[in-house]
């Protein structure tokens, strides 16, 4: 991906944010962007394609920014935080109309974001109880797959409940509070206690 594509992907990114996808035309974007549609077409085929590629490039940063918070000088548990802390910012900019209109319009790019989602957060949470593991931090009799299998589960079913609000799914502070729930319940005593003295180090987004 170009520079000249990705300065236009992030000026469309604000439209989809603000206004959805389905109501922002490619004449909306021209105007936005202070060209042509003849220029815009240079660098996509049609809407459908502007669409995919922004997606491609949503699910590209969401990918760096988590990639960044696993590093290795991270223990485990530190690693849960860090990640808790970064998906709190990711939900700030999150637009419920551009997730609607992308679930109703674009479903079959929809279903295929979706299931990209569940197998890196699949790959990341076992990768994570490994790790734990491995570092005498977690429980050593869990069933690495069955929990695995319910985080990822519980994740993937939040929006679509009606138990949790939208407004509470994005207070910066749900999934602060999900992964320390979730820690206690794999830690054994040694990461109860590296857990207790970490909670205090991890700033939320307000």
């Amino acid at each position: 991906m170009n520079d000249e594509l990705l300065s236009i992907l992030r000026k469309v990114s604000t439209l989809y944010r603000k206004y959805g996808i389905r109501s922002v035309t490619m004449d909306d974007i021209s105007h936005e962007l202070g060209i042509s549609k003849k220029t815009l077409y240079q660098y996509v085929r049609d809407k459908d394609d502007l669409v995919r590629q922004f997606v491609e490039m949503e699910m590209n940063d969401h990918d760096n920014r988590m990639n960044i918070s696993c590093t290795e000088d991270n223990n485990a548990i530190e690693q849960l935080l860090e990640i808790a802390r970064c998906i709190s910012i990711l939900l700030k900019d999150h637009s419920m109309a551009a997730e609607y209109d992308l679930k109703k319009y674009y479903p079959d790019l929809y279903s295929k974001v979706r299931d990209l989602k569940r197998n890196h957060l699949m790959k990341f949470i076992l990768g994570n109880l490994i790790k734990g593991k491995e570092e005498g931090i977690y429980r050593e009799e869990m069933d690495l797959d069955i929990i695995a299998k319910l985080n990822v589960s519980i994740i993937d079913n939040m929006f679509d409940n009606e138990v949790i609000t939208i407004a509470e799914f994005l207070d910066t502070r749900f999934f602060y509070e999900f992964f320390v729930y979730h820690i206690r319940g794999i830690a054994n005593e040694r990461g109860l206690q590296i857990l207790d003295a970490q909670l205090g180090k991890y700033e939320f987004p307000k």
